[in-house]
């Protein structure tokens, strides 16, 4: 049985708060950072609809149908959120293409943006016209970045002895040109987490040089640092049934017994949905406000509001 959260009564008519999942570099780790953000809000009873806007590979929808179909197999309670995915368009125009997959987008956020509290978006690890739209969207942009000098490199350009950031890379500019048209359109602020994934246990030099890189670069960015996860097996085990570190495992769910590395992994995971900061409690929403007014009022320091705040 699957139990997916309906829509409350009480939120109708209320702007969905909009998460996307961004990196133009693949394997970073947006689609379980993804997922497990969305099991995150269904299980505090919030309700959640997610796009896919990876056509091609569509690894989120796989991630749900898994989901679905273990679920009904196992017979277990698991919550589903509400789920569209983009069909690429099929004709021999780019331009005609583009302006189809833009309806097709703008048809499924008319559908949800009034009836969720939360829309999580998956996009393509590649640049195009929708990525661009969604990350134009964003209240709160997920960059997840694998800790090494490879990923770093669409965020920004080092110097190669001092570590130190030299120039903006393609992917950083476009979310601060995201952030301007947002700016321009509703006065909204983004808040900007680069998740750092894949970290080892042990401190390196490389880790220790890429961790001060990412503090320079975010003071010039805006953009906030998170832990994700680590280079966990168990994350990559966990896709073809669907389940996720933060559902119930057990013997049961799995088909096996659970390890000591499914408890580390939801450790790490509830660790980076706290340091995310979403308004899923009265302390966020007022944080999530205390931006919006900001904006409003942007001669008021920002401490004074408290919106980057512990």
């Amino acid at each position: 049985m699957i139990t997916e959260v309906n829509r409350s009564a009480s939120h109708a008519g209320r702007q969905a708060y909009v998460i996307v999942c961004g990196n133009e570099k693949g394997g970073s780790g947006k689609t379980t950072t993804a997922m497990h953000v969305i099991v995150h809000l269904l299980n505090l009873g919030h309700t959640v609809a997610s796009i896919d806007l990876d056509a091609r590979q569509l690894s989120l929808t796989r991630y749900l149908e898994n989901r679905r179909a273990w679920a009904a197999r196992k017979r277990l309670p698991v919550v589903q959120p509400r789920h569209d995915f983009l069909v690429s368009g099929t004709g021999d125009s780019i331009f005609g293409n583009e302006s189809e997959e833009l309806e097709r987008f703008s048809e499924i956020v008319r559908r949800v943006e009034t009836e969720y509290d939360f829309i999580v978006i998956d996009t393509p690890g590649h640049d195009s016209y929708l990525m661009r739209l969604a990350h134009s969207m964003a209240d709160t942009l997920i960059t997840p970045l694998n800790d090494s000098y490879v990923d770093f490199d669409v965020l920004g350009r080092v110097d190669a002895e001092t570590g130190e950031v030299v120039r903006i890379s393609h992917y950083a500019q476009m979310v601060r040109d995201a952030r301007r048209q947002r700016h321009s359109v509703d006065n909204a602020l983004m808040d900007w987490v680069v998740v750092r994934n894949r970290l080892s246990h042990l401190a390196s030099r490389n880790q220790n040089s890429v961790n001060e890189s990412l503090k320079n670069l975010s003071m010039q960015l805006g953009c906030r640092l998170a832990n994700g996860i680590s280079e966990r097996v168990i994350f990559r085990e966990l896709f073809p049934t669907g389940l996720t570190a933060l559902d119930e495992l057990s013997a049961e769910t799995l088909d096996a017994q659970p390890s000591l590395s499914h408890l580390a992994g939801r450790q790490e995971v509830r660790a980076l949905v706290a340091t995310l900061r979403l308004p899923v409690d009265a302390v966020s929403r007022r944080r999530a406000q205390a931006r919006r007014d900001w904006m409003r009022a942007p001669d008021v320091a920002a401490q004074q509001l408290r919106i980057f705040a512990d």
